[in-house]
């Protein structure tokens, strides 16, 4: 797909049910947590293992980098998926807080462009989404630059990915343009399909072009 513009209004959007959209964001949210406690399980079995004490150093450094991995998956699912708590407003700092904390240690480098205003829970909801997308856009690395601006009763939200490599999975196009998934990875259709319903619910607007080196997401919010 080359220089295309996918937006809320498609032609070909088809609307899915509750607990068939809460069974498939369960069962992502499963395999993203299941990697770092699995490493937290190998490292406390090495602490266990009386012949790999050598190695007690090692099971340590593992147990506290994938319990922070683990911490902060959470934080970001709880804002992006969840009601987080009773926050009804996110600044940008701890938007920017909750991306850079899952993301970190990635190819990827991120700019932030933010205006900085409090955004409501499902403008932060949007943003996070976003952001996560746009990272994951650049496989091989790159910059994905993340902004916002505030124009009249708009919010634009955008996301653009720079890399040699950037490029949106067959199964992302297909989320992002509010179509049901006929065929591959439902894991990588989920969170951009549910990008497009949160900026739909919110009354706004989701466009995506894809270019040779680029991709870029971005959402009108009416605030």
């Amino acid at each position: 797909m080359t220089d295309a513009a996918l937006a809320l209004d498609h032609p070909a959007v088809q609307h899915m049910d509750g607990p068939e959209l809460a069974s498939l964001i369960a069962a992502k949210l499963c395999h993203d947590f299941i990697s770092p406690s699995g490493a937290i399980v190998s490292g406390l079995d090495l602490l266990n293992d009386p012949t790999a004490q050598d190695m007690r150093e090692d099971a340590l450094a593992l147990i506290t980098d994938s319990a922070m991995k683990m911490v902060a998956l959470v934080q970001f699912c709880r804002v992006a998926f969840g009601a987080a708590g009773s926050n009804e407003r996110f600044t940008a700092a701890e938007v920017q807080g909750l991306v850079e904390g899952l993301s970190g240690g990635g190819r990827a480098t991120l700019a932030w462009r933010l205006d900085g205003t409090d955004y409501t829970r499902s403008e932060a909801r949007v943003l996070l989404n976003l952001s996560y997308l746009t990272v994951a856009a650049l496989p091989s690395g790159g910059t994905a630059t993340l902004s916002s601006r505030r124009e009249d009763a708009t919010l634009m939200l955008e996301g653009v990915a720079d890399g040699a490599r950037a490029r949106l999975k067959p199964e992302a196009a297909t989320g992002l343009a509010g179509e049901r998934l006929t065929e591959g990875l439902a894991g990588q259709w989920i969170q951009p399909y549910w990008l497009w319903l949160t900026a739909r619910e919110a009354g706004g607007r989701l466009d995506v072009r894809v270019a040779d080196g680029q991709v870029t997401l971005t959402t009108r919010l009416p605030t």
